[in-house]
């Protein structure tokens, strides 16, 4: 652990102070000379010299190891994650990160915060002028610093890249808790069961989703009930089949945004496409072009904890690890059964609730999900794509081609004997 950098725009967005000095790899920008050159030897150059002897951490000073190594011998202790304190003050506040309590509500939007000096920050957004206007968009901010935070959604600058993966982030805060997904550290425990956690934010959706009873958002078509209006407001599509996004060149509309992105570059040009330097695919998003060449390239940075084996993404990784536990936190609100994955139990309410927006070209038919009428529309095609592996027979469906090999691989096997 190394000596924050305490003049960085970004770890102290709410401070006007002049900052001439400005780093040429990352463009941080620093008051003093000597603080941007420790923030050079320490974050683009690794000379972290004074290694303490009783862990593995490395610093840039000898006063800065000095205070490490006072962490060792202080009697409080973190009984969760093993860290030391100086206090029972600064323990108590510690550990509300594992806890994921947050005693300080703001009055004005009822938001908590885990301490106090956060709130204080937080509620000044309620009140001041708001000086620093965005010249793209309608917001303001009350702080320069904040206004060039802001900016990076615009310009799409990311200048924190993680060196595994070659993901970027636009906050340093998002790397830092980036990486634990590749070392597979998870310091928020939940104090009511076993799970762990990468984010404090995670652990508090988990607290909130699966342990919490208190559910005041109900769906006025099927009873099932939410935890907030977001979330109600998600499920509703389901039974009314809304689609708030609009295209503006034609009819179509869209239930999220990603999907409106996505269609006004593939039907009207809108945007730029990404192509693969190795197959020519082509892409929407750069995210995915990433991906996909991680698939190429053999790259699987994502390491499961429980077994040897290795994703191309977070996503498949989280995927994956549901299948080392018999935990199901996923409740259908119709009829109680429980399920592992978000996907699952979305898929069985929509059969489960007997809503079929998706309606057969060719016949009557209806369907409660689009993967029941593709898998249906197999039915008017006289096209069998789907070949046995033991004999080499076609099937339309992949259900069809599974069952038929199941019966022929037992007649092989009963062959040999």
């Amino acid at each position: 652990m190394t000596e924050a950098d305490s003049n960085d725009i970004t770890e102290h967005p709410h401070d006007d102070k002049s900052r001439p000095y400005v780093c040429t790899v990352c463009d941080k920008r620093f008051t003093m000379k000597q603080n941007l050159t420790r923030h050079h030897k320490e974050r683009h150059t690794g000379e972290n010299v004074y290694s303490c002897t009783q862990c593995e951490k490395r610093f840039l000073s000898q006063s800065g190891l000095s205070k490490h190594r006072n962490m060792h011998t202080s009697k409080y202790k973190c009984t969760e994650c093993g860290k030391c304190f100086n206090g029972i003050t600064h323990l108590t506040r510690h550990r509300r990160i594992h806890s994921g309590e947050k005693p300080f509500e703001c009055t004005v939007c009822s938001e908590r915060f885990r301490l106090a000096v956060n709130l204080a920050r937080h509620s000044r957004s309620h009140s001041g002028p708001k000086p620093h206007k965005c010249h793209l968009c309608d917001k303001a901010f009350r702080h320069s610093a904040n206004l060039c935070i802001h900016m990076r959604v615009h310009t799409g600058e990311k200048p924190y890249k993680c060196h595994v993966c070659d993901k970027a982030f636009s906050q340093s805060g998002d790397l830092k808790s980036h990486m634990r997904v590749h070392t597979g550290d998870k310091p928020y425990k939940c104090s009511l069961c076993d799970k762990s956690f990468i984010t404090s934010s995670v652990l508090r959706k988990h607290v909130h989703c699966v342990h919490s009873s208190r559910k005041p958002h109900q769906c006025p078509y099927c009873g099932m009930r939410f935890n907030t209006k977001g979330n109600l407001a998600c499920h509703v599509r389901i039974h009314t089949d809304a689609k708030p996004c609009s295209c503006k060149h034609c009819s179509k509309r869209f239930t999220r945004r990603d999907q409106l992105k996505t269609h006004l570059l593939k039907s009207h040009n809108e945007g730029t496409w990404l192509t693969c330097r190795i197959c020519e695919k082509k892409f929407d998003h750069n995210g995915n072009l990433k991906t996909h060449l991680h698939r190429h390239e053999g790259v699987k940075p994502y390491v499961c904890s429980e077994c040897p084996r290795r994703f191309c993404t977070a996503g498949e990784l989280k995927s994956h690890q549901l299948s080392h536990s018999d935990y199901k936190q996923f409740c259908c609100g119709i009829c109680g059964k429980y399920f592992k994955r978000i996907p699952c139990v979305k898929r069985h309410f929509k059969r489960c609730s007997g809503v079929k927006p998706y309606i057969c070209s060719e016949c009557p038919k209806c369907f409660s999900t689009r993967t029941d009428l593709k898998s249906h529309h197999a039915v008017h095609s006289d096209y069998k794509q789907f070949c046995c592996g033991s004999c080499g027979k076609y099937f339309k469906r992949v259900s069809e081609v599974k069952r038929h090999f199941k019966r022929c691989s037992d007649k092989l096997v009963f062959s040999d004997i």
